[in-house]
This record gives C-alpha cells, structure tokens and sequence, in this order.
C-alpha cells in the first residue's frame, strides 16, 4: 500500500517518477489564465487569517459545504472566520475522490507544511499554525508566488477596467511579471440595454471616448487593447455558452447600437443579440490577430441556476453546471470567418461538457496554418473537467486527434493565492499518462525525448507560444 501524498503522489511506475522528478518538478509556472486580484498582487495582501485566504471566494469548497448541508451563514455569511473554517473542517473527509480533497492537502502542505490531514480533529491545529504563519511580515501573497516559483501570471480584466495596479507592478520590479488579459464580455452583453448603457459610460470613462455611435465605441475599444497591450498582455479571454457566428452586416450592427444607446429602455430580439454578439466576436478576433494576441474562448457553462441564490449572492458563488449547447457549427463558423480573411489569431478553447473533448480537439485541426507551432490549441481541462479523471480524457483525447508536444499546458483559473499546487497536480497525471505508456511498450523508454517534452508541456511552450521572454 503506498503512503497517501507521499513524494511519488500519482506516480504509478519508475519511469513516471523519474519523469516528474527529473523534469517536470523543477519547471517554473506560467500561468496564463488565472482571476488573480491584481491589486492584491500590487500592494502585497496580507491575509488575516488562513479562512480569508482560504475560503472567501473560493465557490468550489462552498458547494461541498452547501451538499454536506451547511448553513449559509458559515460559507458566505456573516459567521466568525474560525467557525467558518471548523465548518470546512467537518466538510473535508467528506470530500475524498472529489479533487478538492487532493487539493486541500497539497495546498496545505506546499504553503504551510502541515503534513496530516485536515479533518475536525485537527482542525484547530491546522487553523492556527497556518494563520500564525500567514501574519508574519514575510507571508504576503508576492512571497506566496515566489514560493511556488510562478514567473507569469496573466489576469483577467475588463476592458474599462483603469490597469492601475498592474502599472503599479510593472513599475516597482517584482520578479513575476503579471500582465492584464482583455476580457470584454461586457462589451458583448446586450440583452439588458439599461444595464449596457452604464457599461458603455464607464468605458468611455476609461478610454476616454464620448460613445455616441458604433464606430466611437469600436474606438474606444481599441483605446482600451492598445492600453493592454501597453503593460504586457497578450491574450485576450472570452467566457460565452456557445460561440456566435450569424450573418451580418455593418449597417444592421451600426443600427442596433443606436437603438441602444439612444432608448435605453428597449430591449434588443434575440436575433439582435445573436447577431451584435456575432459581430463583436469578429472585431475583437481582427484586434487580436493584428497585434499577435492569443485569443480564448471558455465555452459551455450553463450560469446561475438558482435564479433565487444568484439574487442573494450574485454570480461565481457556486451555482453554474456542466451545460449542452450546440458547438460544432458556429465555432467551426466563426473560426472560418476570421481564417478567410486571413485574420485568425492563435486561440485556445476550452470546453465545459467532457462530451465535446473529441469535438474540440478535431475542431482546431481544421485552423492549423503552419504559421507557428500549435496555432490553435485544445484548452487544458477546465473548471468541472479540472480534475485528474478529466485532465487524463483531455490529454487522450488531444493525443489521439492532435499533437500532444505542441501543448501549452495547464492553468490556475483561480481566485485564489493557495492553487498553484493545481500544476503540480497536473503534471504529475502528464507524466503517469507517459509513464504507463513506456512500462506497458506503447512509447519507446527514451527518456531524453520524454522529459524534453514534459519541460516543453509544463513551460517552454506556453512561453514560446505568448512570446514571454525571460527577464
């Protein structure tokens, strides 16, 4: 029987071991799509308490929480940090073959160096060692990162957001680089004209642009990816249920705006939503692809099933599901729009539904150009997938269709500052995938090559790819 979390965790053979040992470990972190504050990077967050860090915001413990029918008022109500905690603590040994109890120990380990496990028993135990460290001058969120070797952290940003604190961590020199990720969504979201009204103000704000009309927003815009562009991003992210590629022209686009702008109060059909969103898609793909961004799409999350809870405690509080939209059609649309032009940026996609895994990974063998290595990559397993069963059917299934040297590996998608044992994780599944295949004679036990390719996965694609150079 082997030790639980011992230093061969998830290692199932002597070629894994040395694999991940020998290569991987040592691999700094790139993490190219995280919901990292960046203001917390920029005045180095100190956290009060291991609950602060630990459990606000974090909606994958509070659905654990939720199943194992703890009140609201110990998740995101107004109990004491330490009886929140305590109730995490109950919840935990519940939580065994879900990652979160994986995850839990890692984290405490790797940032703490607690070595038993978390469970009412130790919960007190567990719960002041952590925060007496957490309070020490040294222990702000820049050392966090520094503990776990992190050399690029990629926000995630609206477009009217100021990027004051990423100015702010370009300015004082802290080792990692964090760059803003253009995320315009909102710029998308029409189907509330009051609501995309404010969203147009603040924009204008920020870019400094009177929104009138289509072509002064569209300026506006690219006022604001210029200004990314500025500080160091280089990829923008967009979060949609499927991807939108009806027919349209510039003159139906330019119409519906003003309808929108100038009767706030009216509502636009949900052909008009399709085909403003369609558009919008379009112009955002010709920005990328003219300054070199990489773009991402998330697609498939099924929002705010609790129509009740998200008006209690509004979205990202724990509420969202696996969805089954249609995607095949409009993606492989949308894609070949932008590629008949010539304007296709490298993209990323990530799927939500495991039943799109093969979908997916066909589907950016379509776009390939030769232009650079893994143009159109198949998106590391992502949100419900994020575990070890789903990274194993992601990385499968992008080996079957696709090239699995060419791709650019894993991601936090995180708000918090404890998950970047989340790459360990997966680099320990990479390399039992191609452990078990050498032991079982289905790859050659050229290791040189292997381990090249592992460090390649776990970094030097990632870095190629985005074009982020070592400082």
């Amino acid at each position: 029987m082997k030790p639980f979390l011992d230093d061969n965790f998830l290692l199932q053979t002597p070629t894994a071991e040395r694999l991940y040992h020998g290569h991987a470990e040592r691999m700094p972190i790139l993490d190219y799509h995280c919901h990292l504050s960046p203001r917390d990077i920029a005045e180095d967050r100190h956290f009060d308490n291991l609950t602060e860090i630990w459990l606000a915001g974090d909606h994958y413990k509070w659905r654990a929480m939720r199943t194992r029918g703890i009140n609201e008022r110990y998740i995101t109500g107004d109990a004491p940090a330490r009886e929140k905690f305590a109730k995490w603590a109950e919840t935990v040994p519940h939580t065994m073959r879900n990652p979160l109890y994986h995850w839990t120990h890692l984290e405490l380990r790797r940032y703490f160096d607690i070595p038993y496990l978390l469970n009412p028993a130790s919960a007190e135990a567990v719960y002041e060692s952590a925060t007496a460290q957490l309070r020490r001058p040294d222990s702000g969120v820049r050392n966090l990162i520094r503990r776990m070797r992190v050399a690029v952290i990629c926000t995630t940003d609206d477009p009217a957001d100021s990027l004051e604190y990423h100015r702010r961590i370009a300015e004082d020199g802290f080792q990692t680089r964090v760059f803003p990720t253009f995320r315009p969504d909102k710029a998308m979201d029409v189907e509330n004209a009051a609501a995309f009204n404010a969203y147009l103000d603040k924009l204008g704000e920020a870019a400094d642009v009177d929104i009138a009309d289509f072509r002064s927003f569209l300026d506006a815009l690219q006022r604001r990816h210029d200004a990314f562009h500025a500080l160091g991003g280089r990829l923008s992210d967009h979060g949609l249920e499927t991807m939108y590629a009806e027919a349209t022209t510039e003159s139906e686009i330019k119409t519906l705006f003003s309808k929108l702008r100038s009767k706030p109060a009216v509502n636009p059909s949900g052909l008009e939503v399709r085909k403003f969103k369609s558009a919008m898609l379009q112009c955002f793909g010709e920005m990328d692809h003219a300054k070199g961004w990489t773009q991402q799409f998330h697609l498939g999350a099924l929002r705010n099933n609790s129509a009740r809870m998200a008006r209690q405690l509004g979205p990202d509080t724990g509420f969202d599901s696996i969805g089954d939209f249609e995607q095949a059609r409009p993606l492989s649309r949308f894609l070949n729009q932008l590629d008949t032009n010539n304007r296709l940026a490298k993209t990323i996609l990530y799927n939500l539904n495991p039943g799109d895994n093969e979908l997916f990974a066909s589907m950016i063998g379509n776009f390939n150009d030769g232009s650079t290595p893994g143009k159109m990559q198949f998106g590391s397993a992502w949100w419900f997938l994020d575990q070890k069963d789903g990274m194993e059917k992601q990385l499968n299934a992008l080996s079957n269709l696709g090239l699995l040297g060419c791709f650019v590996g894993m991601i936090t998608d995180s708000r918090s500052f404890l998950s970047y044992p989340r790459h360990e994780y997966f680099r320990r599944v990479l390399c039992n995938l191609l452990g078990n295949d050498v032991e079982n004679g289905e790859l050659p036990a050229d290791l040189d090559w292997l381990g090249q390719m592992v460090e390649n996965i776990c970094y030097h694609n990632a870095k190629n790819y985005f074009g982020f150079n070592d400082r």
